[in-house]
């Protein structure tokens, strides 16, 4: 097994690694859809500028209700990196990331964030065995060039963060949390989040990435719909099938489906913001993410005969080539 820990939430690596980055991903969505913040604490190891940082996106609405994003990268030394296994907390500098709350103080050129945040009960994926983490039997593989794990698919959120001198309550809110870490991100890859559909229990988490796996390579998928106090599980491992193709600038149709279930999204990409993904030799690869795009869904349960369709809201969205 390639897990040091049984929950792979705490740090996996240590700060003697090179050529290794770990990162946790934490959306906020505030309670009226007008706001959403993501932050990215996460270390990098490699030989020439090994760091800890704390990556943002941050969207909001302006006196025209049109979507606005700043992103940004706030660099600190290795030192500032500290971490607990039990309970689970990632300290970088003033700012602190555990199971329970977020608790930000973070100031660039461009931004300025106070506050604090509590986080509600998981809703969390079905785990087995043979399905430990989002990767299923691909967690137990050494090697792996990333590693990735759904660690709540939605919880609720309260507080507020003062962000650029404005008070935004988060209070009502729901939030999101993800991580990856590896030696590598995919050279390509589809990311999809949603939990803001009309039905509040529907959420979303979908990837589609290139793998590359001892001298061969393959197109990885996973995805996990929680809907009907149920989730369902499309993925590489449990031979489910994809089409995608794009019909329009900025919009995907991607279909999943396996013997229970089939999964049909019409993603529409809207403002996006730049962030930096990990390669080994630093955090170099630049990517485009939206935090506010939207995903139609169409469910149909092979079982009971049962069609659903909602629309997903604040959208995390990343399609990168390669």
């Amino acid at each position: 097994m390639i897990f040091s820990k049984k929950n792979v939430l705490p740090f996996q690596g240590n700060l003697r690694k090179r050529a290794y980055f770990e990162g946790w991903y934490y959306k906020q969505v505030s309670y009226d859809e007008k706001s959403a913040l993501s932050l990215i604490p996460g270390v990098t190891l490699n030989e020439k500028d090994p760091h800890c940082f704390i990556q943002y996106i941050y969207v909001t609405l302006d006196n025209n209700d049109k979507h606005i994003t700043k992103t940004g990268y706030v660099r600190y030394a290795l030192e500032a990196f500290i971490w607990n296994d039990n309970p689970f907390t990632v300290k970088i500098a003033d700012s602190l990331f555990s199971e329970s709350l977020v608790s930000v103080h973070l100031e660039d050129d461009t931004i300025k964030i106070d506050g604090i945040l509590q986080l509600g009960k998981f809703l969390s994926i079905k785990r087995t065995p043979y399905i430990p983490t989002i990767m299923g039997p691909f967690s137990y593989i050494p090697k792996m060039e990333c590693y990735h794990e759904v660690v709540s698919m939605s919880h609720l959120l309260k507080g507020d963060l003062e962000i650029n001198g404005l008070k935004i309550d988060f209070t009502g809110g729901k939030g999101y949390i993800e991580k990856d870490w590896g030696n590598n991100f995919p050279k390509d890859y589809i990311w999809l989040q949603s939990n803001h559909f009309e039905n509040p229990t529907a959420s979303l988490f979908f990837s589609y990435a290139h793998i590359p796996f001892y001298g061969k390579e393959f197109q990885g998928l996973i995805c996990s719909f929680y809907y009907d106090k149920r989730e369902y599980r499309f993925a590489t491992y449990n031979n489910s099938r994809i089409d995608i193709h794009s019909s329009e600038e900025n919009q995907l149709d991607i279909t999943v489906e396996n013997k229970e279930a089939r999964l049909e999204m019409n993603v529409k990409t809207k403002i996006q913001g730049q962030l930096v993904a990990p390669i080994p030799t630093g955090m170099e690869k630049i990517i485009k993410e939206g935090i506010a795009g939207e995903i139609a869904v169409t469910f149909y349960n092979k079982k009971t005969k049962e069609t659903y369709k909602d629309l997903g809201k604040m959208a995390g969205i990343e399609v990168v080539d390669a």
